[in-house]
């Protein structure tokens, strides 16, 4: 059976924005190991499921296509942000 896990995608560093957080994300396990290419040497597979990446606006989406096509998932809880409070002025102390 094939395996997923649906998660909402943390912010990178390189964000200041949070727009790219707001979707949750089914991404499909691997199902066989990458190998090295014999001719370029670069690492690839036969397992074109590990290649995509569905995006849904809501978790209840997500879960719901994946119980339509028989995907066995998880769910994984979803990373509370604090926000962090402070002045201008602390910028240059």
């Amino acid at each position: 059976m094939t395996k997923a896990r649906i998660f909402k995608p943390a912010k990178t560093a390189m964000q200041s924005g949070l727009a790219a957080t707001r979707l949750w994300v089914l991404e499909f396990e691997p199902e066989a190991k990458k190998e090295p290419d014999p001719l370029m040497g670069w690492a690839g597979s036969g397992d074109m499921q590990s290649q995509l990446r569905l995006k849904f606006k809501t978790l209840a989406e997500a879960e719901d296509y994946a119980r339509r096509k028989g995907i066995e998932y998880t769910v994984a809880s979803e990373a509370q942000r604090r926000p962090r409070y402070q002045t201008y002025a602390e910028n240059f102390k």
